[in-house]
């Protein structure tokens, strides 16, 4: 039969040395908040473990906002909110829990995670999950040692039975000298909690009442020393938080290249938690992919490449530097370099977008070629059309926006501005050089230039030489 588990996330924290009006769990980290990379670990261990599992949040700056999230991202079914209306620490915090959700003393563990500890994976949570079955402890909590112990609880161990947590404030110098810390992750039986939690107090030299205070030295109660101290890492100012991204970040590239991406140079590449990527996609140095962006395989991103929120066919080019914004390419087409891609472009298969091209809210079928040094907004473009260098779409008319229309195989000369709205049939041809303001019909030519005139021997009025 399965364990019972309540999962209690710390999720009430302001984050004020972050210096940003936004509740702590919820600060952005390469694509998702801080709380999302607790709850993956937490659900990949609830899933190897085969737990019967309830998450409680107490909730507290912005609780709106965080509760948004969570229902969101959980099963409404799975999910209980406690609202610490005062931050009077975290044993305060537990308590708060468990008042509001009496019912949870009925699960026979009790798993309690910062919400702002996102390094820590699956298998921390399952070795203390093991030991304190292993063990028939009543509370493990998971610690490590470090260096520069400041800040830290410490591990003190003296002849009981169990230990007991020092924060700094309240240690001795000598207590001050151990290295042993307190991580800030703690699983329980249950049972000891409902036995000891209403005789915590608040007699400490920071006013809290500290969920820390339920390991005692008379206790059955025990640590299990991890070796890693940056899985441990809470994210308490910008620092912190650069330190976090630096590694998920090396996870994430590392979890691609071992699924079959070529990342070449990961150090200077950016992938955030969200994009999916397929074996066989090539990505140079120094490109950024963010958001809900995906790359079907045989794609290759060279370096500089941008992407947001981009859907990436197969066996595409991507030329360096080039910036792809909420757009859709289809499979065996060439962007850039410096190709700029603007939300709501769908480029098709076999398309062809060269340098300093850019696009806004196109459609362009299967074929088409806009080589360089255009611009195409508001339009739609039919299969195998050639659109020649220099070419705009001229779509906002002070107010509003207007669209252009051109049809399939189609040949648009270079140095051509389309005054839209207007239409461009098929099989057309549309001279170098013309600002064509009216409707071209199927098969039609058109061409919008003055006549050139040319008067012999007059250049020398126009031309000035140097004195």
């Amino acid at each position: 039969m399965s364990d019972s588990v309540n999962i209690v996330f710390l999720a009430a924290g302001k984050g004020t040395r972050l210096k940003v009006d936004i509740a702590k769990p919820l600060i952005e980290l390469l694509g998702a908040p801080l709380v999302d990379y607790v709850i993956d670990g937490i659900e990949e261990f609830e899933e190897k473990e085969n737990l019967q599992t309830k998450y409680g949040f107490v909730v507290g700056y912005k609780k709106d906002e965080v509760e948004s999230f969570v229902r969101q991202r959980l099963p409404q079914d799975k999910i209980e909110f406690a609202h610490q209306v005062e931050q009077l620490g975290t044993g305060h915090a537990l308590k708060t829990y468990f008042d509001s959700n009496p019912s949870g003393y009925e699960q026979e563990y009790t798993l309690v995670v910062c919400a702002d500890t996102p390094l820590i994976r699956e298998d921390v949570y399952e070795k203390l999950y093991s030991d304190l079955k292993k063990s028939k402890a009543d509370a493990v909590c998971a610690s490590f040692h470090t260096d520069n112990p400041f800040g830290y609880g410490r591990i003190v161990k003296n002849s009981g039975l169990g230990f007991k947590i020092v924060e700094e404030k309240d240690a001795t110098e000598v207590e001050r000298k151990i290295t042993e810390v307190n991580s800030g992750l703690y699983i329980f039986k249950t049972s000891h909690i409902k036995e000891h939690i209403n005789n915590l107090n608040d007699n400490n030299k920071s006013g809290e009442f500290y969920l820390t205070d339920l390991f005692k030295e008379d206790q059955n109660v025990k640590t299990y020393c991890f070796d890693s101290e940056s899985d441990f890492l809470g994210v308490n100012n910008l620092v912190q938080l650069e330190q976090a991204e630096r590694i998920i970040k090396n996870r994430i590239n590392e979890s691609h290249m071992l699924a079959g991406v070529r990342i070449k140079n990961s150090e200077t590449v950016l992938i955030e938690k969200t994009a999916k990527i397929d074996a066989g996609v090539v990505i140079h140095p120094n490109v950024s992919i963010f958001g809900n962006s995906s790359l079907e395989t045989g794609t290759i991103l060279e370096n500089g490449v941008i992407l947001k929120d981009s859907k990436i066919g197969s066996h595409n080019l991507i030329k360096a530097n080039s910036y792809l914004e909420g757009c859709i390419v289809g499979d065996n087409t060439a962007l850039g370099p410096m190709a700029r891609l603007r939300e709501g472009s769908v480029i098709g298969d076999k398309c062809k977008l060269g340098n300093f091209v850019e696009t806004k809210k196109v459609h362009l079928e299967k074929g088409v070629k806009v080589s360089h040094l255009s611009y195409v907004g508001d339009a739609e473009v039919g299969e195998n059309t050639n659109i020649g260098c220099g070419f705009i779409t001229c779509n906002y008319d002070g107010a509003n926006k207007h669209k252009t229309i051109i049809g399939k195989n189609s040949f648009i000369g270079s140095d051509c501005q389309m005054i839209a709205p207007i239409s461009i049939g098929n099989e057309s041809y549309i001279g170098s050089g013309s600002t064509i303001n009216q409707d071209v019909p199927d098969g039609a030519f058109a061409i919008a230039r003055q006549r050139q005139v040319t008067k012999e021997d007059m250049a020398k009025k126009f031309i000035k030489k140097k004195s």
